[in-house]
């Protein structure tokens, strides 16, 4: 899969791109908009570690951000289980270089109709920290709504923040969508 953006092209991960995801993912600014799960300091074993999940069989869609050339951020959705399993979860980064160009905003647009025409999903969602106003943005531009407000839900850096939740419909649902 290979799909060009305004800026970007979005592709799957190859080991080739452990040496430019160490270099842009570690990052203070970038882990501090991310879960505890993205490792800060990024090191190689955690780049090799990634590259190996993103280019495994299963059910996630995870796909580097290529800009100039190199992986310089990723995006990706994963599929809910159980009763949710209709449901994916998206998520991106950016190297901080890139922030403030709109990168991430044609990066999701292109791939919602992907994710839900690939994964059988009738929803996606993000859930993003109260404190990262440009990822509100970016979901909004989108064309995501902001469903709810999930109070306190987050401790980062020992900080207490809400979880912001926006969600897309596929329009296959009768809600707005794609």
């Amino acid at each position: 899969m290979r799909i060009v953006t305004p800026g970007a092209v979005l592709r799957p991960w190859t080991s080739d791109d452990v040496p430019s995801l160490v270099r842009h993912a570690d990052n203070p600014r970038v882990a501090a908009g991310m879960r505890d799960a993205f490792p800060s300091p990024y090191t190689v074993d955690d780049a090799r570690r990634f590259v190996a999940l993103a280019t495994s069989p299963g059910r996630n869609l995870l796909l580097a951000i290529e800009v100039d050339g190199e992986a310089a951020g990723g995006i990706g959705v994963h599929p809910l289980e159980d009763v949710y399993r209709r449901t994916g979860e998206i998520g991106y980064w950016l190297a901080e270089p890139y922030w403030g160009r709109g990168i991430v905003t044609h990066a999701v647009r292109a791939l919602v109709p992907v994710a839900f025409a690939s994964l059988d999903l009738v929803r996606l969602e993000a859930g993003v920290f109260s404190s990262n106003t440009a990822s509100m943005r970016v979901l909004e531009r989108s064309g995501f709504e902001r469903e709810a407000v999930h109070r306190h839900a987050i401790t980062k850096r020992g900080a207490l923040l809400d979880e912001v939740v926006y969600v897309r419909f596929a329009p296959t649902d009768g809600r707005r969508g794609t």
